[in-house]
């Protein structure tokens, strides 16, 4: 999977960039951008994915579905991505965060990075 590209979507902020009502049900609102990730994968790139959903907070224990692996940060979830693009080596890296001090952290590693509208209209 060297060549597959690797989406790391930051939840809290993709969630939190629309003002829909999710900070009344934050783990309500993850499921919902998880399974729309799932349905719809990342509009606009071609070719196998794989989808890694950062969550953290209240968000904790959203279970995975297929086509979306979730991951509950230990800790910071800035601090966990940048692990995972880290960990990721020389294969293609996509962070969709509109923080800027994630950008710049895991840009700095090589990573590609977009906003939350890349998959969520």
């Amino acid at each position: 999977m060297s060549d597959v590209l690797l989406v790391v979507v930051d939840a809290a902020n993709v969630v939190g960039s629309v003002p829909d009502g999710w900070w009344r049900d934050r783990r309500g609102a993850a499921e919902r951008l998880r399974d729309r990730l799932a349905a719809d994968g990342v509009p606009g790139r071609a070719g196998a994915v794989e989808i890694v959903l950062v969550v953290e907070g209240a968000a904790r224990g959203v279970e995975s579905v297929p086509g979306v692996r979730v991951e509950s940060a230990p800790g910071s979830g800035d601090d966990h991505m940048v692990e995972l693009v880290a960990e990721a080596g020389e294969r293609p890296v996509l962070v969709v965060t509109a923080d800027r001090e994630l950008r710049r952290r895991v840009g700095e590693l090589g990573a590609e990075v977009a906003g939350p509208r890349t998959v969520r209209p």
